[in-house]
């Protein structure tokens, strides 16, 4: 296989262990994953070691690569270098919008709206991060969007969880209607602070979820 396959073997095993099909902490069994992915233990081993780069995947001496799995700790602490990298994205976005994009994003609201009613947290969760993903569009700040891929990717599966609590979207919508407004009204510093308070949020839920799961 040629060597430009790298990519997309790395993205393919990328998507897998993001939508839970590889669990965290599972082994990455070389064999199964070339016959899988139809590639060479050569590109393979040079996929995990960038999937380890992103903070994805883990070696452990003498018995080859695992899922890695990101503490609820460790969730909150990305959570928070978030607050800043996504507080810098919404201002510049803010600044930079076009009228299309401002439909765009009222669009993924009012969609979101509708979730909500519906008790739809599937479609609530895709949708959130669609949002955040739009507004990393807007800003076109290539090194924030690169590293805040990384960060959301090493906590997808606490944020998944974290969507599906009862009430949490029904808390989360009206911070998120409050970015796109500030985004809407050009108010750089406004955009910076929703998503600021929205994201610490997220931190005070993730540290209650830590809290529910102590033994008692």
């Amino acid at each position: 296989m040629p060597e430009d396959s790298r990519p997309a073997v790395t993205e393919a095993l990328r998507a897998a262990i993001l939508t839970g099909e590889y669990a965290p902490r599972q082994r990455l069994v070389e064999i199964d994953l070339c016959e899988r992915f139809g590639t060479s233990r050569f590109i393979l081993r040079a996929a995990l070691q960038d999937l380890a780069g992103q903070g994805l995947v883990e070696f452990q001496h003498n018995r080859g690569a695992r899922v890695r799995d990101v503490s609820m700790t460790e969730a909150v602490e990305i959570t928070e270098v978030r607050i800043l990298l996504e507080g810098l994205v919404a201002a510049r976005a803010a600044e930079r919008a076009s009228r299309a994009d401002f439909t765009a994003l009222r669009g993924l609201i009012r969609d979101m709206r509708t979730a909500v009613s519906r008790s739809e947290l599937l479609v609530y969760s895709e949708l959130n991060a669609l949002l955040h993903g739009a507004i990393r569009d807007i800003a076109a700040h290539e090194t924030a969007a690169r590293m805040l891929r990384q960060l959301r990717d090493q906590t997808v599966r606490h944020q998944f969880t974290l969507s599906l609590l009862p009430g949490r979207p029904s808390v989360s919508l009206p911070q998120h209607e409050a970015i796109v407004a500030a985004i809407v009204a050009r108010d750089s510093d406004a955009a910076e602070q929703a998503m600021h308070e929205h994201l610490q949020s997220v931190v005070e839920a993730l540290r209650a979820l830590a809290d529910s799961a102590l033994p008692r």
